[in-house]
């Protein structure tokens, strides 16, 4: 192909820009589609933990995220009691693996990504209504008229993807009977220090209490419900309050303090594991592909993933169709072990029952330090091992 291959992306978060700016850095023609009317970030925080940053470092791409967000210095769960159950070694861990795991607003790593992209490539407003896919290439056409031709569609849309729906047909996504409230927040507190994370964990419910740089605040709250009344949920942080009547002042404290209008409220779900990601000259990336569940905190890092080792394959490959199925091949297992563990760390959390949130106390207090840093390196390590990124970019 003497001209460069053209790559349409659909959708414009965390993993729809990651990868356009991994495929412009290899040389690739690349538009992103974004259904909304701008770029306008909606969310709150997010972790992007070592292997997302090792990810992007192998394909010489550095963020500089700590400018953006807060690093990881301190990671710890309590009880309701706020008595200590373990501090985690996430920062160690980290630091060995040569990158800090960064806590960040939405915002701020959109802004990171926006700064290493050309936004004239950006598109928004661009709703798909229709995919063609042709012998020698593909089309897209958008709500509003619009259509493009390219070589390669990347479904980057989210959990409700429509290019997930093209490929796999239109299935329900799964509800883990539970409700998120995320917030962030000017707060200052002597207990959240720079790069603080603090879990605190009670009977069906949780609160995360979250440095992300800045004079600002991350905090997210869990309640067991069913999934029509996490999905219909109109209250109030006096209304969030109720949930944790109870717990320590600080959680009442920033709860309050936070205006109403900016408390995000959205059910807990998840999609069971598909391997089948792409067809032909199309393939999917980030909560298109593997949404998961948000207790190990690795949705983004696992969209930046997959942006780093596309760009590996397209430059291992001289057939891009072929490079689509080969990326396919080398995330399917790791993406698979997460959206599983994410599952079940999740349905430990949530855990309500007297003896077995007693039980999960204990078992977090007592186990070997050995085997959570075995636990935690299987997510936070980029793997690496099979192939080398950074010698395929350079090449």
């Amino acid at each position: 192909m003497n001209r460069p291959l053209k790559v349409i992306i659909v959708g414009a978060g965390i993993g729809g820009l990651t990868a356009a700016i991994v495929l412009r850095k290899i040389g690739y023609c690349v538009e992103v589609y974004e259904q909304a009317p701008t770029l306008r970030t909606v969310g709150s925080g997010l972790s992007v933990m070592s292997n997302a940053v090792a990810a992007l470092s192998s394909i010489g791409i550095n963020l500089k995220l700590e400018h953006f967000g807060a690093p990881v210095k301190r990671f710890e769960i309590r009880n309701v009691k706020d008595r200590l159950i373990r501090s985690l070694p996430i920062p160690e861990i980290s630091s060995s693996n040569g990158f800090d795991s960064v806590c960040i607003s939405r915002k701020a790593l959109q802004e990171a990504l926006l700064q290493q992209l050309d936004k004239n490539i950006i598109h928004v407003g661009a709703k798909v209504t229709a995919i063609t896919e042709r012998d020698d290439g593909i089309s897209v056409r958008f709500a509003d008229g619009r259509e493009t031709d390219g070589d390669l569609l990347i479904g980057a849309d989210g959990i409700y993807s429509f290019v997930r729906d093209y490929i796999q047909g239109n299935k329900p996504v799964r509800s883990a009977d539970y409700i998120c409230w995320l917030a962030i927040t000017r707060y200052q507190h002597p207990q959240i220090t720079p790069g603080y994370v603090g879990h605190y964990w009670g009977a069906g419910k949780r609160i995360g209490l979250i440095d992300v740089g800045g004079g600002e605040v991350y905090w997210w709250g869990t309640a067991n419900m069913c999934a029509e009344q996490a999905h219909n949920w109109q209250g109030n942080n006096k209304d969030i309050l109720a949930y944790y009547q109870g717990w320590p002042a600080i959680v009442s404290d920033i709860i309050l303090q936070t205006p109403p209008e900016d408390i995000i409220a959205v059910p807990a779900q998840d999609r069971p594991f598909s391997p089948l990601w792409g067809k032909g000259r199309i393939t999917l990336l980030g909560d298109a592909a593997h949404p998961m569940l948000t207790s190990l905190g690795q949705g983004a890092g696992m969209a930046i993933e997959d942006a780093a080792v596309l760009g590996y394959v397209f430059k291992q490959q001289s057939d891009p169709i072929s490079a689509l199925r080969q990326y396919e091949k080398t995330r399917l297992p790791r993406a698979e072990m997460l959206v599983n563990a994410s599952r079940m760390l999740s349905e430990v959390e949530q855990e309500d029952r007297f003896f077995h949130c007693l039980k999960r106390e204990l078992s977090l207090r007592f186990v070997p330090t050995a085997k959570i840093r075995e636990n935690l390196e299987r997510s936070l390590s980029f793997p690496t091992g099979d192939f080398d990124i950074e010698a395929a970019v350079a090449e």
